[in-house]
């Protein structure tokens, strides 16, 4: 039995502001999207299970196009052969960064700013829990060096303009010792690859499964 809605999209947690924000841009009933823990960025050997578990399901649930909005992100190209086996498309590039700033800028700050860690708005919004609490550092900043040592900048790249963020993105620069430069990007691929999901077959739901 077909579901009410034919294209699902699996993503990852760490764009679900972002695809909301673009869930009310654009007409796309017909997408259900399935967010993944966002932290399964710290454990990615969890990815590719996680993502062929929602496949499976959703093909049990009748979806007639399956999306994935996830770059390689450590997977080390496991994604990549899970979906040629699937036959399932997902977006372009080996993480977040390069789909948000686009090949040419991405590989613009890879050349100016040689070293550096990069922040999107999810990231910034989660700074302290995912890279001070994550890492470690709020009980042992004498590990800074040893996380950050080999950086030499930080790169916000903004998906949306705000000076508040740049304010915070350049005071999580001064914390971690590194150089502040800040890009605006918008959704850039993120926007692309939902196009191309929705394009797949012409209500926008959460689903509830477990991870």
């Amino acid at each position: 039995m077909k579901h009410h809605a034919n294209t699902l999209v699996i993503a990852c947690g760490a764009l679900a502001h972002e695809i909301t924000a673009l869930q009310r841009l654009n007409p796309w009933p017909h997408l259900t999207v399935q967010c993944l823990p966002a932290d399964w960025h710290n454990t990615p050997e969890k990815i590719t299970p996680g993502v062929a578990r929602h496949i499976e399901r959703a093909r049990a649930a009748g979806f007639e196009h399956i999306y994935v909005a996830f770059a390689d992100c450590g997977t080390g190209g496991q994604l990549d052969a899970l979906l040629k086996r699937e036959g399932v498309e997902r977006l372009p590039g080996a993480h977040c960064y390069g789909f948000f700033a686009g090949d040419a800028l991405f590989d613009e700050l890879n050349e100016t700013a040689l070293g550096s860690f990069y922040l999107t708005d999810f990231l910034l919004r989660h700074f302290d829990r995912l890279v001070i609490q994550g890492l470690g550092l709020d009980r042992h900043p004498e590990l800074l060096p040893v996380y950050f040592g080999n950086y030499t900048h930080l790169v916000y790249l903004a998906q949306r303009e705000s000076p508040d963020g740049i304010a915070l993105a350049e005071a999580a620069a001064r914390r971690l010792g590194l150089q502040f430069t800040h890009r605006f990007t918008g959704y850039g691929g993120l926007e692309t690859g939902l196009r191309r999901a929705a394009s797949l077959h012409q209500p926008l739901g959460v689903l509830s499964w477990q991870n």
